[in-house]
C-alpha cells in the first residue's frame, strides 16, 4: 500500500496538445506547496533521455517517482500522454495500492485542435503533422470506466476548478514539507 488516507492522487492523459501541463501546473498552482508534480516528459526526455515505447524506463520510474512523493505525505498528480497500452498496468497497480482517493481525467481534443495547438509549442518545428498523426489516439481510454473524459470545449480555468473540487483538493490545506 502507498500513500494515506488523506493524499490524492490524479491522473491527467490525454494526447499531444490536450492541455495536461497546463492542467497540472494549474492544480498545483492553486493548491500550494504539498503537491508533486510527476510529469511524463520531464522525466523520460529530461531525466532518463528515452523514447516512449513498450516497456521504457520511465514507466517504472513514473511508478516510483509517484510512490515516493505519496508515501512523503504528498498529493500527487501524475501527467502525460501515457498510451493506455504501455502506461496502463503500471496506472491501475498505483491506483490500487493508494491507499487515499484516486481521480483519473482524460483531456480530450479533437486531431485538427491538436494541430492548433501544437504550433504553439516549442517544438512546433520538430515535429510535424505526421508524426503528431502518428502518436494521435482517439479516446485511449484505460480499462473499467476509471477516468473523466473533459472535452476541449472546457477551458483551462474550467477544468484545474473542477479537478480541485472533484478531487477535494480545493477543501484542503496546502502542506508546508
Amino acid at each position: 500500500m502507498v500513500g494515506t488516507e488523506q493524499t490524492r492522487l490524479v491522473v491527467l492523459r490525454g494526447n499531444s496538445g490536450a492541455g495536461k501541463s497546463s492542467v497540472a501546473a494549474g492544480v498545483r498552482e492553486r493548491f500550494g506547496r504539498g503537491l508533486a508534480l510527476v510529469a511524463q516528459d520531464n522525466l523520460r526526455r529530461v531525466v532518463l533521455r528515452e523514447r516512449d515505447r513498450p516497456g521504457a524506463a520511465n514507466i517504472g520510474l513514473i511508478d516510483l517517482t509517484a510512490r515516493y512523493a505519496l508515501d512523503a505525505g504528498y498529493h500527487v498528480v501524475v501527467e502525460g500522454i501515457l498510451y493506455a497500452d504501455r502506461y496502463g498496468d503500471m496506472l491501475t497497480r498505483l491506483r490500487a495500492d493508494h491507499r487515499g482517493p484516486t481521480h483519473a481525467y482524460y483531456l480530450h481534443v479533437p486531431f485538427e485542435e491538436t494541430l492548433v495547438r501544437h504550433a504553439t509549442k516549442p517544438i512546433a518545428n520538430e515535429v510535424g503533422e505526421p508524426r503528431l498523426r502518428e502518436w494521435y489516439r482517439e479516446l485511449d481510454l484505460l480499462p473499467g470506466g476509471v477516468e473523466t473524459v473533459i472535452g476541449a470545449d472546457s477551458t483551462l480555468p474550467e477544468t484545474v476548478r473542477r479537478i480541485m473540487l472533484d478531487t477535494g483538493l480545493a477543501a484542503l490545506p496546502a502542506i508546508d514539507l
